[in-house]
């Protein structure tokens, strides 16, 4: 299979590893990769924040990078795209209410085109109700939203990432080999060495 265009959407605070690591790996392995925020047009800018796991209860929070969003939100259509990407951060709980961006998730779940979320990017699913019956993962604080919308939770170590049918799911970026390669097959990318 040839390469793919894949929609990302973002927000500000993003989760920075969590932009920056796919869609870097997903351009490197030749596919194009469009990245959009509600609001913002292609050059302009979001805020990254950076999350670590440094024995607190729950992560802290540094100020990561600006990046560099390369398409108009209002441009895009989800009908041109292959796969869907959603990050985490604190963007999904404040995207999630934007009409579009959902309407967009249903697309990609209703033509049952792959979708990655990892971490928050859960919030943007269950908010759309594409889950109901899915085997998936996210933070461990959002087990009962995935639950209340019909997700079958699976509790997944950090590192770890969940397949179900077009989803793939991890808890944060620590996942990232792993999560990244399971989307890499459902995009049917074929990497020889």
């Amino acid at each position: 299979m040839g390469a793919k265009r894949i929609l990302m959407v973002v927000g500000d605070y993003v989760e920075d590893y969590e932009v920056m690591v796919p869609f870097q790996t997903l351009l490197m392995v030749g596919h194009t990769v469009h990245v959009v925020c509600p609001g913002k047009k292609a050059g302009e800018k979001v805020k990254t924040a950076v999350h670590d796991f440094e024995g607190d209860q729950t992560y802290s929070e540094k100020p990561g990078h600006n990046f560099t969003v390369n398409e108009t939100f209002d441009k895009v259509k989800a009908s041109d795209y292959d796969a869907l990407i959603i990050p985490g951060g604190r963007a999904p709980e404040y995207i999630r209410l934007n009409e579009r961006v959902l309407e967009m998730v249903r697309h990609f779940a209703e033509k049952k085109k792959p979708i990655a979320a990892i971490c928050h990017g859960m919030q943007v699913l269950t908010a759309a109700d594409v889950i109901e019956g899915k085997t998936c993962t996210a933070y461990p604080a959002l087990a009962p939203e995935v639950k209340r919308a019909g997700g079958k939770w699976i509790d997944t170590p950090y590192d770890r990432a969940q397949v179900d049918g077009n989803l793939v799911t991890a808890p944060a970026w620590p996942a990232h080999p792993e999560w990244l390669s399971k989307f890499l097959v459902l995009l049917g990318t074929k990497i020889v060495l």
